[in-house]
């Protein structure tokens, strides 16, 4: 059985902290080991440790035209262990998704797109007919450990002239189901109007793109906050970052932490245009914008690891004990200037730069280049 002793690390509160693996499992935490391994990591008291970054809201079925990527673009070479599709396929194409993803270096999870299409086009939910149970509930079945979640995305471009109709149906998915399985939805444009939308939310569902600088956001025209965006965190909604091309704005961002809305999990909503082009690029630079926003790591790093992991049922996943799995994202913080972009095309300029520097997955670990 091989084993990786990283040593001379630092955790999120600047302590020392040294990791044994065997296998494919962590096999020992501490400040300071004791052990020999076939494999030496030596940190120099210079780089972070932190379990492996989980991004919950990526797109990465391949065979799409829209919104597309490969996982292992988007995960192991950006310090992402994990990442979560958000709803790319339905009932009709994730089993060919999940036999795709059995090759990938990157641990891939994915949500089930209420429509059985998933997003073949932009309006899925356009046609009511698309949102059938039966074989939604059979994929779930066939599929128990991939399909971690369910996506439901309502904004005007994807549900055209059905409102609210589609999420109801799939509140009325998520209760029938034989398997419990926390929903994520999208907003955006309206109609349906977010009230509307967080008014149909339970506790544990997932409000993605809560930052977005759009009408009908989370923000007043005079910067206060929405009361009912108030309430809908009282009762137990999630909110999820979802930078996405269109979807996190600065001064939305900006006032929510000044009013502590603040998000539970910090997502990408990456596909290969806004990897490429920006403005998201890759987790380590959204990690960059919240710092900049005044976030600390040890605020930020459970938004990437311990808090999708409880959301999604990970529970081998997002933390650094013994007996989990062998997941490890080692990464550097240091003093630099970078301009970063929003989605509405608002520009800052950070001193704080964090570059990954080594993705372990599964015991297996992976160099990053410059």
């Amino acid at each position: 059985m091989d084993s990786i002793y990283i040593k001379n690390g630092l955790d999120v509160n600047n302590e020392p902290i040294e990791i044994l693996i065997e296998g494919n499992k962590i096999k020992a935490v501490g400040p300071k080991l004791d052990v020999t391994a076939d494999e030496e990591i030596d940190l120099r008291g210079e780089s972070y440790i932190s379990a492996g970054w989980i991004d919950d809201h990526t797109h990465c079925y391949e065979k799409l035209s829209l919104y597309y990527d490969d996982p292992d673009k988007d995960g192991y070479p950006t310090g992402v262990t994990t990442v979560i599709d958000a709803g790319s396929t339905g009932a009709d194409n994730i089993g060919d998704f999940y036999e795709i993803t059995r090759a990938k270096k990157t641990n891939v999870y994915a949500m089930i797109n209420i429509s059985k299409t998933g997003i073949l086009a932009q309006d899925e939910l356009g046609d009511m007919s698309r949102l059938q149970f039966d074989p939604f509930q059979k994929a779930i079945n066939d599929y128990p450990d991939f399909i971690i979640g369910m996506k439901a995305r309502i904004s005007k471009s994807v549900v055209v002239g059905n409102g609210i109709k589609p999420l109801i149906e799939a509140k009325k998915f998520q209760n029938k189901l034989n398997k419990d399985l926390p929903l994520m939805v999208h907003v955006g444009s309206n109609p349906p109007e977010l009230s509307e939308v967080m008014a149909v939310l339970d506790k544990g569902d997932i409000l993605t793109h809560c930052y977005n600088g759009k009408a009908n956001g989370i923000l007043n025209p005079d910067d206060t906050i929405k009361d009912f965006v108030i309430a809908g965190l009282k009762k137990g909604i999630i909110f999820d970052i979802g930078h996405g091309t269109d979807s996190f704005n600065f001064h939305t961002a900006q006032i929510a932490k000044k009013e502590n809305i603040l998000p539970q999990s910090l997502s990408t909503d990456i596909y290969h245009t806004n990897r490429e082009d920006g403005p998201v690029y890759d987790m380590a630079t959204c990690i960059e914008k919240m710092l900049y926003l005044g976030y600390t790591l040890p605020e930020i790093l459970p938004m990437i690891t311990s808090t999708p992991a409880k959301n999604y049922k990970l529970n081998t996943k997002g933390r650094l004990e013994a007996g989990l799995d062998a997941d490890i994202t080692i990464f550097d913080v240091k003093k630099g200037t970078k301009e970063l972009t929003d989605s509405n095309g608002n520009k800052r300029t950070t001193d704080t730069l964090v570059k990954p520097i080594c993705s372990i997955i599964g015991g297996h670990a992976y160099s990053i280049g410059e």
